[in-house]
């Protein structure tokens, strides 16, 4: 009797081991995050636009999962990336507001972020596109003609090409390896958002040598690089300055030869694309395209750019075992500085589909985004998902499959919730605080909007804020387009979401 239990126990031992080694053999996914900057819920043929056709990116829909209640956390670009990258609510964080083109890196180096998670995993990590998080050491001025301390590749890049802010502020180059490309010593770059530098001529002085115009007061009106007013003052650095009709040439350029470079070994990939972030100044292959205004083609553009990045992947055969996801960083705005035919040429489309708001605002449509998920064989193709999902849980989900422990101070505000992203589980987040023009948030189907002071709709971008000086509660399960307040009907639940909102912010300021 006593043999027959060993050798039950040597044959369980065994099977566990075998078992284990397959575990361990078992190919891991290349991620691949592809970060669309200012698109809207209703801006893909995916989510229901009838106005343009976006197949590339609807084949991610198609062969994979599409949310339909997934968000950033802000309204804005530079808080939702920080969100993303840290695992923790941006407002819980001084300085992580809309950086200028000179700001300070704003990531916590002592903390887990996003790439170092899949670092610590074994893989290859790079970042391509767009960044506004900040370069360098909090109150030391960047020096651009030297390499960069504190850059993007501190914080668990392997590698980077970026640029630094965003495409309508200096400066207007990019960045390898913490390196700006192309500068030249006898050529200095001096970057300043308070005064100018230089003598180049800027929009404000010189309307007549735009190419395109600027809107009134947005602020565009500062250095001219390409025809095009900046934010904020630049000069020298003459053959390290973008075009930017080339930008997404170059971008999925550089993405394409990461992903080559890293096929036989796991990798995550970063790819922060522009396009429709203004200016929109599109390729000559898409300008007039959509019938939309350069909004419309910068968007066909995008499309493109996915188009390329599926194409490289089935041609090294790595297609099945990458995970893409899909997404952006806030709600979509039209005229956001400058005058491209966003607003005059939209021809019938709704950027919005059926959500209130946009890109700064409190509704819906600041923060709740196109999300997809593809990964052959593991995710469900044609799967549609209503759990409430945020890109700020991205960080818990993938150090939990990577069987990582993440330690109290990292990503505080992050949730496991890998099973939901690949369509294992129908269930999502129960609460989410959402960052724009005011603060809401949402619990099921209940959405609080706290009161806030300020223009129910902005003056210079036309888009309803969600400001209000009472408190506002909508039914989203109803009523996803906010249009019937409910807060004086419930005020129970007003008071309810009110009272979570608080304890939230108080947690935050007592791990601080």
């Amino acid at each position: 009797m006593k043999k027959l239990v060993k050798a039950a126990l040597l044959c369980l031992c065994v099977t566990s081991v075998q078992v284990s080694a397959q575990t361990a053999k078992k190919p891991r996914p290349n991620v691949i995050y592809i970060y669309a900057d200012d698109l809207g819920y209703g801006d893909l043929s995916s989510y229901g636009a009838t106005k343009i056709s976006t197949p590339n990116v609807d084949r991610l829909a198609k062969e994979g999962l599409k949310f339909t209640n997934a968000h950033s956390t802000s309204g804005t670009c530079t808080p939702s990336r920080y969100a993303l990258m840290t695992g923790q609510y941006p407002w819980r964080k001084k300085g992580t507001g809309i950086l200028p083109g000179d700001a300070a890196l704003i990531i916590p180096l002592e903390h887990k972020t996003l790439p170092s998670v899949f670092q610590k995993a074994g893989y290859k990590t790079g970042a391509v596109g767009k960044w506004h998080l900040g370069l360098g050491e909090a109150d030391q001025k960047i020096n651009w003609n030297a390499p960069i301390k504190k850059g993007v590749n501190s914080v668990g890049f392997d590698y980077s090409f970026v640029f630094p802010a965003t495409s309508d502020r200096v400066p207007t180059i990019f960045i390898e390896n913490d390196n700006v490309v192309g500068r030249e010593e006898n050529d200095p770059i001096e970057v300043d958002y308070k005064q100018p530098v230089g003598n180049e001529p800027t929009g404000k002085d010189h309307p007549e040598l735009l190419k395109l115009q600027s809107s009134p007061n947005h602020g565009h009106n500062n250095t001219i690089v390409n025809g095009i007013g900046r934010i904020g003052y630049m000069s020298g650095g003459k053959k390290a300055r973008w075009t930017d009709e080339e930008v997404a040439h170059v971008f999925v350029d550089r993405a394409e030869s990461f992903i080559e470079q890293h096929q036989k070994e796991p990798f995550f990939l970063y790819f922060s694309l522009n396009d429709i972030h203004v200016p929109r100044m599109p390729s000559t292959m898409f300008k007039g395209k959509s019938g939309l205004g350069l909004r419309g083609d910068a968007i066909l553009q995008l499309d493109w750019t996915v188009g390329r990045i599926l194409k490289k992947l089935e041609a090294l055969g790595i297609e099945k075992n990458t995970l893409i996801i899909f997404t952006s960083d806030n709600g979509p705005v039209l005229d956001d500085g400058y005058a491209d035919g966003a607003v005059t040429q939209l021809n019938g489309h709704n950027q919005l589909g059926p959500l209130r708001g946009g890109k700064y605002s409190a509704f819906e449509g600041g923060t709740r985004v196109p999300f997809l998920v593809r990964w052959p064989g593991t995710v469900k193709a044609g799967a549609v998902s209503d759990a409430l999902v945020c890109q700020i849980d991205l960080i818990a989900s993938f150090a939990n499959l990577f069987g990582q422990t993440l330690a109290k101070e990292d990503a505080p505000d992050s949730q496991n919730l890998f099973e939901t992203f690949t369509g294992k589980n129908l269930k999502g987040r129960q609460i989410l605080v959402q960052q724009g023009a005011a603060f809401s948030l949402v619990k099921e189907n209940w959405k609080y909007i706290e009161p806030a002071k300020g223009p129910k709709v902005e003056k210079l971008t036309n888009v309803e804020s969600g400001t209000n000086d009472d408190p506002q509660l909508y039914d989203l399960r109803k009523d996803i387009g906010e249009k019937t307040d409910l807060a004086s009907q419930h005020p129970e639940i007003v008071k309810e979401l009110a009272a979570i909102l608080q304890k939230i912010r108080d947690e935050g300021r007592s791990r601080q």
